[in-house]
């Protein structure tokens, strides 16, 4: 725990400094963030605002990560004559987790800077986004399935493992074989992203809610650590089939952390936005803690509040392409709130708490299936 505690506080540190130093040097390169014409009118103060503050906390969650591992390779390898089990270098679990983090980030990057290089909201086409992600979770996938054990679908452990615990046990029982298994990653990795992209229009929406996703899959990671099938002593075989669990917890923690120092200078009025670059890799990242942990089936509930955002755009186009007719009075749903008259603090606040209750819903699920095997 130790470790995650590290990880998770360098993580913070490292964002509340550099993250206002960013947006000074983002101001002098004029990279700042265009404003859609369409959007509400309030948001055309925003304009110049600097944007592509997901590369701040990207570097410094891979750097917090870093640093944990550290603090793993100086701890004793027994605490009370007792074996810990923990990882002593960089493992698969956490190179791949990793690299979606930083492929997904990159894709946003690209589209942050033509958005600045033309002065204008519109960057990449939605279809280049798409496949841009769409590569990055492939190649996660693949090596997930296929190279590193992290999603079997061969040999499913029949202990703790229910759909809210493993999701790939009941992917073998519908024999969706390896490739429909990284087909389903890419269209999580997919609906994640633009879930949380589509959440990111204000300031420090998409920010809260994603810090605690992330301090949901560390408080499972860990869990799952604590009764791990790895471990030197599981209890009665009550333990999690997952590999490297105390990695899912480390690097979860190291971005809760970095969220937490990030969203000092991104709450209202916001200082920097994180921009593309910061909401399609936050989302590749709790899809795949979601994955890696085995607990796909919980990814909608700890994520609510992208998926209301989500189901609120695609109510709004095809009720608009089927009757002419809008649902909302903008879409995604906190536009509508902010054209009913509601402030922008309002909404972020009142959003963050459905964000938390999914959040507590997840989790109470997660341990009340443990404690109904377990008793």
């Amino acid at each position: 725990m130790r470790a995650v505690i590290v990880a998770a506080f360098v993580a913070f540190a490292l964002t509340m400094a550099l993250t206002p130093l960013a947006a000074k040097l983002f101001r002098r390169l004029k990279a700042g963030q265009p404003i859609r014409s369409d959007g509400p009118q309030t948001h055309l103060a925003k304009a110049g605002t600097p944007t592509m503050g997901g590369v701040v906390f990207i570097f410094t969650t891979v750097l917090a990560y870093v640093c944990g591992h550290l603090v793993l390779m100086a701890l004793p390898e027994r605490v009370d004559g007792l074996l810990l089990n923990r990882p002593t270098g960089f493992t698969a679990t956490g190179i791949v987790l990793i690299g979606l983090f930083i492929s997904c980030g990159f894709v946003g990057f690209i589209d942050d800077w033509l958005k600045i290089r033309r002065k204008h909201s519109g960057g990449i086409s939605g279809r280049a986004k798409v496949v841009g992600l769409t590569i990055a979770a492939t190649v996660f996938g693949i090596v997930a399935v296929y190279y590193t054990g992290s999603i079997d679908t061969d040999e499913i452990s029949e202990t703790v493992a229910t759909p809210f615990v493993s999701f790939t046990r009941d992917i073998e029982a519908l024999d969706i074989t390896k490739i429909g298994m990284v087909v389903l990653i890419v269209l999580l990795v997919n609906a994640t992203a633009n879930g949380v992209n589509l959440t990111d229009g204000l300031d420090g929406l998409a920010t809260g809610a994603s810090m605690m996703a992330f301090m949901a899959f560390m408080i499972i990671g860990f869990w799952e650590y604590r009764h791990w099938c790895g471990g030197a002593q599981p209890a009665d075989n009550l333990c999690y089939d997952v590999r490297d669990p105390l990695e899912i917890a480390l690097i979860a923690g190291a971005a809760a952390g970095a969220m937490f120092g990030f969203l000092w200078w991104n709450t209202s009025p916001a200082q920097i936005f994180m921009g593309d670059s910061g909401s399609l890799s936050l989302g590749a990242l709790i899809a795949g803690l979601a994955i890696a942990s085995k607990t796909i089936l919980l990814l909608p509930i700890v994520g609510a509040l992208f998926v209301i955002t989500t189901a609120s755009v695609m109510i709004q186009v095809t009720s608009f392409k089927l009757t002419g007719r809008r649902v909302f009075r903008m879409s995604p749903i906190q536009h509508h709130f902010e054209l009913a008259g509601w402030s922008e603090v309002t909404i972020v606040v009142r959003f963050w708490i459905i964000a938390g209750i999914g959040v507590a819903i997840a989790l109470g699920f997660f341990f009340a299936d443990f404690l109904r095997i377990a008793g």
